[in-house]
């Protein structure tokens, strides 16, 4: 398998970034959401929030503090127009913002490069640190989007690893881990940071770095099946740590995917990671997941890969997300789901619980909600009786609101995966083991 660079006759693109006197050339809208969380992943109200345009970091657009949930309201702003982001294009196909996050008690932070696209809903979570004497503000540079600039184009590997009898392939099946340790730059890097990541984030994270999140839905669940799927066969393999590392996975584009230290995500590829994130690519009599590797389509081609800007076509076109996926990977490639998810309480039981519903699964989601509202007091406490009546209903409710989920109550696949994430952040730094 090689990739290749296009000829210079069909690769005209030369990125130009927006400037100062292009703010006329942003005629759409995108929203931003800030939250602010302190290192416990408690909510910080009454936080400052200024955001500016990235080129001019002193003229302040907007200036608005967090409320109890730790939460700015949705912020309008200006953004270029979507068509930039739907093909390839020499434009700029987002806007660059930068935040500055300050509260009493709290160092501040500044991000910079933020982006926000036509028509789409980005958050940005900031977590502060305590102020101590001496230290200075965290400052975080978001870099450009992978589609719009150049990277490092994958180094080729075979998508399926030699298993042997030396001890290589450590775990004995498919798991979806509660964290990922990703190494911030090449394998090599002795200096580069690693961070702990929840896997959903790091997916979330990926994604939003590596596809925009204008494009169809079906087109956004292909590349995240092939993301999530690449990112389980390095765990599933133990890869880097049967070479010696003290990690899963890295930042860099030539050996893994590009992941972004406080990057902000979007709610159409949020969305699309909960309703998928259990699942990967197989082939026959393959028990691995598949080391899917994948290129733009556009500065680098990569037959019998995944092309990003060639899904995007073909999500236009109607196909689904399993389609695209066999267009690239052939027609043996299916889509399977790992049964086991580790680090959370319990996985979800298969069906939805509303009003009506009783026993365990339904205490456990009491018991739950009570331990978040710890964090988040605008959560009611409940009764943990293993009854969904209308107290319970309207805590879910008011759950769904504070994390941006469709807000009816029901506790779906996507809000009882959420619930679980949100309580094992809160109870594990109560307990003292993050």
């Amino acid at each position: 398998m090689n990739y290749e660079w296009n000829s210079p006759e069909s690769r005209q693109l030369s990125p130009q970034p927006l400037s100062e006197g292009s703010r006329n050339d942003l005629p759409d809208m995108g929203t931003l959401q800030v939250m602010a969380l302190s290192e416990e992943n408690v909510p910080i109200s009454g936080a400052t929030v200024d955001i500016s345009f990235t080129g001019d970091p002193e003229g302040i657009l907007e200036e608005v503090r967090t409320d109890q949930n730790g939460q700015t309201e949705q912020l309008a702003l200006a953004a270029p127009p979507v068509e930039y982001s739907l093909q390839p294009s020499e434009q700029q196909p987002y806007a660059e913002y930068t935040i500055h996050v300050s509260a009493p008690g709290f160092e501040p932070v500044t991000i910079s490069g933020s982006e926000i696209f036509s028509g789409q809903q980005s958050l940005q979570q900031v977590k502060l640190r305590p102020s101590r004497p001496g230290e200075l503000p965290d400052t975080i540079s978001i870099p450009e989007h992978t589609l719009y600039t150049y990277y490092p184009p994958k180094i080729a590997e075979a998508e399926i690893k030699p298993v042997n009898v030396s001890g290589e392939i450590v775990l004995d099946q498919v798991v979806v881990p509660e964290y990922i340790v990703v190494h911030d730059g090449t394998p090599q890097d002795s200096s580069a940071r690693d961070y702990y990541v929840q896997y959903k984030d790091y997916i979330k994270n990926v994604a939003c770095s590596e596809i925009y999140s204008t494009w169809p839905y079906e087109t956004l669940v292909a590349n995240i099946l092939a993301i999530q799927s690449f990112t389980l066969n390095r765990v599933y393999t133990e890869w880097y740590r049967n070479k010696r590392y003290d990690f899963t996975i890295t930042s860099s584009t030539a050996y893994d995917q590009k992941w972004v230290y406080g990057r902000n995500i979007f709610e159409s590829i949020d969305a699309a990671v909960d309703d998928v994130f259990l699942h990967y690519l197989s082939r026959p009599n393959v028990k691995q997941p598949i080391l899917t590797q994948y290129c733009d389509g556009s500065r680098v081609t990569c037959p019998q890969w995944l092309s990003q800007w060639g899904s995007a076509s073909l999500g236009e076109q109607g196909y689904t997300a399993a389609e695209i996926i066999r267009y690239y990977y052939g027609s043996d490639m299916y889509i399977n789901f790992a049964e086991q998810v580790t680090g959370i309480p319990a996985s979800y039981p298969g069906y939805p619980l509303s009003i009506g519903s009783v026993g365990a699964d339904v205490l456990k989601i009491q018991e739950q909600l009570n331990a978040i509202s710890n964090n988040y007091p605008l959560i009611p406490k409940l009764v943990p009786d293993g009854i969904f009546g209308e107290a319970t209903q309207e805590a879910v409710k008011i759950f769904q609101s504070v994390f941006g989920l469709t807000q009816d109550g029901i506790v779906g696949s996507r809000t009882w995966y959420k619930i679980s994430d949100i309580y094992v952040a809160v109870t594990r730094i109560a307990e003292g083991t993050g």
